[in-house]
């Protein structure tokens, strides 16, 4: 999902609570607050070779040691809090979003909404962990990945002999 998205997700339900559930049935507690917007230009090179570079918007997410509140704050007061972000720093609204988490039970981490769920009072952002990915797979690259076994019958029908150098 991407920074436009989410937002938009959010600006249409102004009054509603705002909720992240980071595992199932677990959710973050009432009192967090949204302690800051970052937005990461990342630069990489793959185990291709190939350079990399894209940004992510990671919206981070704290919770105090106490329980100040019952209910979690209104979508109003984080769109209020975008807003004031956004006017030091303007975000790309093609960014995919990340939410950054942890607390005492749940190491810190950064997970992606996946979904909205709207219910009574609340909307509730489903957050999905992060994973990792090798890009160089996907331009059909191995790059140390373990290849396709080959199998002997399919060697000894080949075209290639021991001395031939294509084997």
């Amino acid at each position: 999902m991407n920074w436009t998205d989410f937002k938009t997700q959010l600006a249409q339900n102004p009054e509603l609570h705002l909720q992240f559930e980071f595992a199932e049935n677990q959710r973050v507690n009432p009192s967090f607050h949204i302690t800051e917007i970052k937005q990461a230009n990342i630069t990489s090179v793959d185990c291709g070779g190939k350079m990399n570079a894209w940004t992510e918007v990671i919206v981070q997410l704290w919770e105090p040691n106490t329980n100040e509140t019952e209910r979690p704050m209104k979508v109003s007061k984080a769109m209020s809090i975008i807003d004031l972000v956004e006017k030091t720093l303007p975000l790309n609204p093609n960014s995919p979003v990340k939410i950054e988490f942890g607390n005492d039970s749940f190491e810190t981490r950064q997970m992606h909404p996946q979904d909205f769920q709207i219910t009574n009072d609340e909307i509730i952002v489903k957050l999905t962990a992060d994973k990792t990915e090798c890009k160089a797979i996907g331009r059909g690259q191995t790059c140390g990945t373990p290849k396709e076994k080959v199998k002997l019958s399919e060697i000894q029908n080949s075209c290639c002999t021991p001395d031939s150098g294509c084997c």
